[in-house]
């Protein structure tokens, strides 16, 4: 048995997402739709595979030969696109004498191709189409003994006789006579083949996959159904050992200032969440290659993060625990004792030390999709020119230019880095993604994470407007984090805290910006609501540093 796998279509309905990588590359569960469909037919016994190709074909080629399958795999670029028809008859050298598979290289489904081509076998007729009840494609005609009687809005539509309308799965077995009714060049489609097959008097029999699961991606829809029907139960198999198949129901979870969608994903009293990039539309390093790299790195370092289950990195899904929906800042407004307050704070500053430091051993810079550091170039570009044009400009009106401030902000990035305590930077640790499940406090959205320092992270915890956590015990706080690093490293408590206090500022800088960017560019004004409380942190720090630094930002907040 040979096969062909039709792959040479532009995926027009897949843009933008096809324009860097084509259709049959996009992946499931990290495997693309080639690799499954070339080993689903190795496994059904095909002895040789050709792959016709055109848009982006030197990237199938590339893929093909960095494979190493048990059989041969050919692939037959088409200058000029020839269509299914047109496809079949351009390799008719590579048919032998025996009936062969074609599949379509778009669709993800478990019909067992072996049933299939025994099925052909069994019966007598030159075309197998394998058929399946997709409500929005259903329009191959069938009478009563399955055979197929016409194409719907296709040229022949026997109505009369049909009895029954399903879709054509893009899996089909033809015996090699059929290549007759194909013109011996240009464009055609097998269906013109098959109408023509028809009214000559041959039948084309149908196989009916029953209790079998098919999908077709030609959307992006689609596709991200496909991927959520196919790896939502290989994550729950792998979370939960006793999990059967039961149903799973999904529901959206309400996002923060990340563009990210989240959901939970449920099924009786088991969970997951969710977290969904988005389908990726280029090749460079993106957040959920991050997201993915770095969160495996901590979690493989004892430090206290989600696990993941599964994930496709070109989909943009990520299996997670569930870790509730209880963060700190819920708990801290909750809780009426400043003791335990503080307390919650001493345990979390005790997992963030940990983090900074096993987070760093052996933490590959490649994994970062900003900046590999923690450095000046970020500073000046992602906090203080943020905070000019994203709240000073944009949020509150202002006519402010960057160059108004940069000698203070250049001061400011080289001041936040000389003491610095260098190790791995969460970059965003705040009450909002520090979960708390079963008394345990875990870190999340550590996407952005990078090599930088331990105070600036410290300060962003303790800053936090989520929060508003009183000056003095962010003081008593910041001396517990001296006191604790103390036994791990050598740290000198003066300049520790003096890198500290630059790092509140450029943390509170960073914080306004994105609280203005959100508020103004994503409409979500639930953000406004702690640009006072920010403000308010900004005066402080800004007030806690030497009175000669800083004269002109000061002049504009004091």
């Amino acid at each position: 048995m040979k096969a062909m796998i039709l792959a040479a279509g532009f995926g027009t309905r897949l843009l933008p997402y096809t324009e860097n990588t084509p259709k049959p590359l996009f992946t499931i569960s990290g495997r693309s739709l080639l690799d499954i469909i070339i080993c689903n037919l190795q496994s059904a016994g095909c002895e040789a595979i050709i792959i016709n190709t055109h848009h982006l074909y030197q990237d199938i080629d590339l893929f093909v030969a960095s494979k190493q399958y048990t059989i041969p795999i050919h692939t037959c670029y088409e200058p000029v696109i020839l269509g299914t028809g047109g496809a079949i008859k351009n390799v008719a050298d590579f048919w032998d004498n025996t009936p062969f598979l074609v599949v379509n290289s778009d669709i993800v489904t478990d019909i067992n191709l072996r049933d299939v081509y025994d099925f052909h076998l069994s019966n007598k007729y030159p075309v197998t189409m394998v058929l399946y009840d997709y409500e929005e494609f259903n329009n191959v005609l069938l009478d009563s003994h399955d055979f197929i009687v016409g194409f719907q809005n296709q040229g022949k539509d026997d109505s009369a006789a049909c009895i029954n309308r399903l879709a054509f799965t893009g899996i089909h077995v033809i015996d090699p006579e059929v290549l007759d009714f194909i013109p011996d060049s240009g464009f055609s489609s097998i269906v013109d083949a098959y109408i023509n097959l028809v009214l000559s008097g041959r039948k084309i029999k149908a196989y009916i996959a029953k209790n079998a699961w098919w999908k077709d991606i030609g959307t992006p829809e689609r596709y991200r159904e496909a991927v959520f029907e196919k790896m939502g139960p290989e994550a729950f198999a792998l979370a939960f050992p006793d999990y059967s198949g039961e149903k799973i129901e999904c529901s959206e979870i309400e996002g923060d200032g990340s563009d990210r969608g989240w959901c939970r994903l449920k099924s009786g009293n088991r969970s997951l969440i969710v977290a969904d990039h988005g389908i990726r539309s280029g090749a460079e390093t993106s957040e959920i290659d991050s997201f993915v790299s770095i969160g495996r790195h901590l979690y493989d370092n004892g430090v206290a993060v989600p696990r993941m289950y599964l994930h496709d990195n070109f989909s943009g899904l990520v299996f997670l625990e569930d870790l509730g929906d209880v963060n700190l800042q819920a708990a801290v407004k909750n809780t009426g004792s400043l003791d335990k307050i503080i307390s919650y704070y001493k345990s979390i500053i005790d997992l963030l030390i940990r983090m900074s430091i096993s987070g760093s051993r052996g933490f590959d810079l490649s994994w970062t999709y900003q900046t590999p550091y923690y450095d000046r170039d970020l500073i000046l570009e992602n906090e203080c020119r943020y905070f000019v044009d994203a709240f000073l400009n944009g949020y509150l009106g202002k006519d402010f230019c960057f160059d108004d401030f940069k000698k203070e902000f250049i001061h400011l990035a080289d001041s936040a880095l000389e003491f610095a305590v260098n190790g791995f930077m969460h970059r965003d640790m705040q009450s909002r993604n520090i979960m708390i499940k079963d008394n345990k406090y875990y870190f999340i959205d550590f996407q952005a994470g990078r090599i930088g320092p331990i105070q600036y992270d410290l300060a962003s915890l303790l800053i936090d407007p989520y929060v508003e956590l009183p000056v003095h015990v962010q003081k008593q706080l910041l001396d517990y984090c001296v006191e604790k690093l103390s036994s791990f490293i050598h740290v000198d408590p003066k300049p520790f805290c003096l890198c500290y206090k630059y790092c509140a500022v450029t943390r509170n800088l960073q914080v306004l910006g994105a609280f203005g960017y959100l508020s103004r560019i994503k409409g979500k004004t639930y953000f406004e609501q702690y640009i006072p409380a920010a403000l308010k942190a900004l005066k402080y720090s800004l007030s806690a540093v030497d009175d000669r630094e800083f004269s002109r930002l000061k002049s504009m907040v004091l």
